[in-house]
């Protein structure tokens, strides 16, 4: 008798969304599609929460019309994820999507204190496969923004490492100066 190895069942958007819209999942439970696997999110703690909304609110200021500044909100990106990163800059505007999520973004960024490696290697991987010009992870244990820019086939060619002493511009905003001690709490 011949041994068989398990296969993982990787869900598709459309099928996530099904499964959303008929109630497959607890009320109030917070998910995410990543490349093909639901992930159930922890409780937002107060921490990251501080330093998602200082994120916003930077960036906010800087970004001019014709973008808009999300907080946890999904990303439609590729046949196999619908993540819901902590910020996420897109072109448009609000009414823009009544009917559908963005399907891009000029810049994404994680908070992470806990899921920093997954940040760091599942999360980086998606969103370079999509294309995400930019990807930020504030890394709250080390207290220093993770800059991963120019997404090249499924990884991104360059990580910068920024302190709190140190100041950051957007690619998509260069004239916006953020000071990297003004993100974090």
């Amino acid at each position: 008798m011949s041994e068989s190895t398990p296969t993982l069942h990787r869900w598709t958007r459309t099928e996530y969304d099904r499964m959303v819209d008929t109630g497959v999942f607890q009320p109030g439970v917070r998910l995410e599609l990543l490349a093909g696997e639901i992930i159930e999110m922890g409780p937002q703690k107060s921490l990251p929460v501080v330093a998602a909304d200082l994120i916003g609110e930077a960036l906010r200021s800087g970004f001019g019309t014709g973008f808009y500044v999300r907080g946890q909100k999904p990303l439609t990106l590729d046949d196999d994820s619908e993540p819901e990163p902590d910020i996420a800059v897109v072109k448009g505007h609000i009414r823009d999507y009544t009917d559908h999520h963005p399907s891009n973004a000029v810049l994404v960024v994680e908070v992470a204190d806990t899921t920093l490696s997954y940040d760091r290697l599942n999360k980086a991987a998606v969103y370079a496969r999509n294309a995400i010009p930019e990807y930020w992870i504030l890394n709250l244990r080390d207290r220093r923004l993770e800059v991963c820019r120019g997404p090249v086939r499924g990884a991104y060619a360059e990580r910068i490492l920024f302190t709190a002493g140190e100041t950051i511009s957007p690619l998509s905003a260069p004239e916006l100066r953020i000071e990297i001690a003004a993100l974090l709490p």
